[in-house]
């Protein structure tokens, strides 16, 4: 597989999966019979079910196997779900599928009524992977990976803060706002979407920053190529900023303190069906 964000795995290099793990959504009845129909979507197709200690509580299903041994990795559930599994397998060079039983579902490629042809599609090794770009922040000595988004926000619900940023070593000034966000190509479409910032297709090797209500008429989204750091310093004089990775909260950054985001040496795998394009999903799910 080629190491370039937004790749595919060439059609000749595709293999049927015969070992493939399974990750639910967190509540059990939000995906309905889609366990039972993925079970029996797998025994059609012989294909051995990876189903871990955590899946098998929540599915009333028997464990079985070593999910890191997994071929391909199959999510029922939303874009949350998929988010969680394409983490658990950063860096494995394991493929992840989503069934959406979301609301957007848009990182998933198959949904709910053809979830049995598109198993089957996919089992078989009719798939597109493509390579997806992470982000890396520092704060201090803490270090994280977002497969989704970083957000510097303000550490007090309500209270603006004014941050002051810098783009490869260059001053962009200070501007006062709720906080910023920094996105990948696969987070694009969530957070930063809803705050007005551009939709990053996949394919591109870059991040999309955008501030939360910004209190400037000046400020505008920008997107930033691989190589070039953000450095974000918290210039608020009596608040501190929070740092969140992909919705969790991982560090604080007192007045004063600075956050380092980049684009990470890892790669998500997205697997997709191949009719299930990027141009396809964005118009079905944001046209209306």
């Amino acid at each position: 597989m080629s190491s370039s964000a937004g790749s595919t795995l060439p059609s000749a290099e595709r293999r049927p999966a015969k070992r493939v793990a399974v990750v639910t959504h967190g509540r059990p009845g939000q995906v309905g019979d889609g366990v039972q129909r993925l079970v029996a979507a797998a025994r059609e197709a012989g294909v051995e079910l990876l189903v871990g200690q955590e899946e098998a509580a929540r599915n009333d299903l028997p464990a079985h196997g070593d999910p890191a041994d997994a071929e391909l990795v199959v999510v029922l559930g939303g874009d949350g779900t998929m988010l969680r599994a394409l983490r658990a397998y950063l860096g494995s060079g394991v493929p992840v599928l989503g069934v959406n039983f979301g609301r957007v579902g848009f990182l998933s490629s198959v949904q709910p009524h053809d979830l049995e042809t598109g198993l089957a599609r996919a089992f078989s090794g009719d798939l597109d992977v493509v390579e997806l770009a992470t982000l890396e922040v520092e704060n201090g000595t803490a270090s994280h990976v977002a497969v989704n988004d970083v957000v510097v926000t303000s550490g007090e619900l309500g209270r603006m803060v004014e941050l002051e940023w810098a783009v490869g070593g260059e001053d962009l000034g200070r501007v006062p706002c709720d906080g910023i966000i920094c996105s990948t190509p696969s987070g694009s479409t969530a957070y930063n979407l809803s705050n007005g910032g551009p939709v990053l297709m996949w394919g591109i090797d870059a991040m999309a920053t955008t501030f939360v209500a910004p209190h400037s008429l000046h400020v505008r989204p920008l997107v930033v190529p691989r190589g070039k750091d953000v450095l974000v310093w918290n210039r608020t004089p009596d608040v501190a900023v929070v740092v969140l990775v992909d919705g969790h909260r991982v560090s604080e950054a007192a007045p004063g303190g600075r956050v380092t985001i980049r684009l990470g040496s890892a790669y998500t795998l997205l697997a997709t069906l191949p009719d299930a394009t990027f141009v396809s999903r964005y118009r079905e799910s944001f046209s209306t």
